[in-house]
């Protein structure tokens, strides 16, 4: 910061007093050229606009002065960020996950109360303090359903010697031990986080449940995570899953005749109703590599998973693991439109192609306005099949219209006669 009580301006020194703040703010000028868009700290800005205001206050007539202040007042203003109007379209993907919400709030919530209306009468009367199971005659509690609500998961997760658990409760009031290494926990446990990728975002902060379930067996274990035991070992009821609760959420159920061992309430009629939100439901065989990424970024807002799939290079979805990896970028792409921002803009201009195999027959390549459609295909078929990458530039804008980060760019790919595709489709927007 420049002192002004020491900064003397004078006809004899005013040249290089512009020509020094000039100076600074030309590299202030090139620091918010390069962030292209993007609001943060930039190390030139203090030094070059305390400069012009003190020029700005001795002399504000001065033309020099007057452009310097000019040029400063813009790079202020890109020095913000780069802003944009939030339209209606752009997040009505939100309220239609909003009103889905509502709709399998209810869903579940009717579900659970036929849950406990069927399972009444074997209800464990009291939860807590749980069954002592040392003292209490077994026929008193094996058998009973119990639900559970604080069921921590994966927090309070260990493995025992007989299983892996849950455990819910603390030693004074004694606890249950919900088992988990078995389909009637997998099934309900996977049918949610179906739910939660197909409709409901707001299930990534979940850890807590309320479980339903029926009191099968009595175990000992030390209820601790790691191999490292502290505690003294724990007689409890082992209590086998039958459905898992979150309430204002979803209801996931055991079904061991269901294909994945599990639903949530209302699972079948979940694509039936996202489909009318759909904005893009295909991808055109002469689809552009803007055009592609703009319905990249559709499907992920629309959670529209099948298109998202489908905007994906093929060899980079065809094992197990890549399609774990499907599910786990799905899930963080989620995340960031929900969290971070709620649109994505392909700057088109800003779209590079090149032929990196065969033979670049492209208007841009020189050779092409010498050589006849013949001569191009004569030596095309010596070069083997094309492959051709693409880069696409995006920006990201948060609720506010603020542009968020630099711009980032995003390849594609297009082998011989067919059509575009992404390739590094994990990278954010």
């Amino acid at each position: 910061m420049v002192d002004k009580t020491t900064f003397t301006v004078n006809e004899t020194n005013l040249t290089m007093r512009i020509q020094q703040a000039e100076m600074y703010l030309k590299e202030f000028e090139n620091e918010v050229q390069r962030a292209n868009g993007a609001s943060g700290n930039f190390r030139s800005k203090e030094d070059a606009l305390s400069r012009i205001m003190i020029l700005n206050e001795f002399k504000p007539d001065d033309e020099r002065i007057k452009a310097l202040f000019e040029r400063a007042r813009k790079c202020v203003m890109g020095s913000a960020g780069n802003f944009k109007d939030i339209s209606e379209d752009m997040v009505q993907y939100l309220k239609n996950e909003e009103e889905i919400k509502r709709l399998y709030s209810e869903k579940s919530e009717n579900g659970w109360k036929k849950l406990m209306e069927e399972h009444q009468d074997k209800m464990l009367e009291k939860v807590f303090p749980a069954p002592d199971v040392l003292e209490m005659p077994q026929e008193e509690y094996i058998g009973k359903y119990v639900v559970l609500d604080e069921v921590r998961y994966p927090m309070n997760q260990f493995m025992g010697v007989t299983g892996e658990f849950i455990r819910v409760g603390k030693r004074s009031s004694g606890m249950y031990f919900v088992k988990i290494d078995s389909r009637k926990w997998l099934g309900p446990y996977e049918a949610v986080k179906r739910y939660r990728r197909q409709v409901d975002s707001t299930m990534m902060e979940v850890d807590t449940w309320t479980l339903l379930g029926e009191i099968t067996d009595v175990t000992m274990e030390v209820p601790e995570a790691g191999e490292q035991k502290v505690g003294g070992p724990v007689y409890a009821p082992v209590v086998s899953p039958i459905a898992l609760y979150v309430p204002g959420h979803v209801l996931g159920i055991y079904d061991a005749n269901k294909e994945n061992s599990g639903y949530f309430v209302g699972e079948e009629e979940v694509k039936k109703i996202k489909e009318s939100w759909y904005t893009v439901k295909s991808i055109p065989a002469d689809v552009t590599p803007e055009r592609l990424v703009e319905i990249f970024c559709a499907a992920i807002k629309e959670k529209n998973y099948d298109l998202y799939c489908d905007c994906i290079q093929p060899e980079r979805r065809e094992n197990e693991i890549q399609q774990d990896l499907l599910l786990y970028f799905w899930d963080l792409h989620q995340e960031r439109f929900h969290g971070e921002y709620v649109h994505a803009e392909v700057k088109a201009e800003e779209t590079k192609i090149s032929v990196v195999k065969g033979y670049d027959n492209s208007s841009t390549n020189l050779d092409s306005y010498f050589l006849s459609p013949e001569d191009q295909k004569k030596i095309a078929s010596h070069y083997g099949e094309k492959v051709e990458y693409a880069s696409v530039q995006t920006v990201a804008f948060d609720a506010n219209g603020k542009q968020l980060g630099s711009p980032v760019r995003r390849n594609l790919i297009r082998t011989g006669d067919g059509r575009w595709y992404i390739r590094d489709y994990e990278m954010r927007f």
